[in-house]
């Protein structure tokens, strides 16, 4: 392969990597600023971000529980 044509290939490759560089710290400021609007509303809704797996389950929980008394409250020949 003759020289010119190996250095413009060469220039492609950096030139492609460069875009790809910067697609990536674009994407990386992207995720930064949505982790942090997670974690602005999980302050607001006073969960810490260790704690969020505990209230998930603590929420389903009662989710269950409000269910089944709802289902409790309704005469028997209406459920299906």
């Amino acid at each position: 392969m003759d020289p010119e044509k190996e250095i413009h290939q060469l220039k492609q490759k950096i030139d492609k990597a460069k875009a790809m560089r910067y697609k990536a710290e674009v994407r990386l400021e992207e995720l930064q600023k949505q982790r942090q609007s997670l974690l602005d509303e999980l302050k607001k809704l006073n969960v810490k971000p260790e704690e969020l797996d505990k209230e998930i389950e603590k929420i389903s929980n009662e989710i269950n529980d409000l269910l089944k008394k709802a289902k409790d409250l309704l005469p028997e020949d209406l459920e299906g």
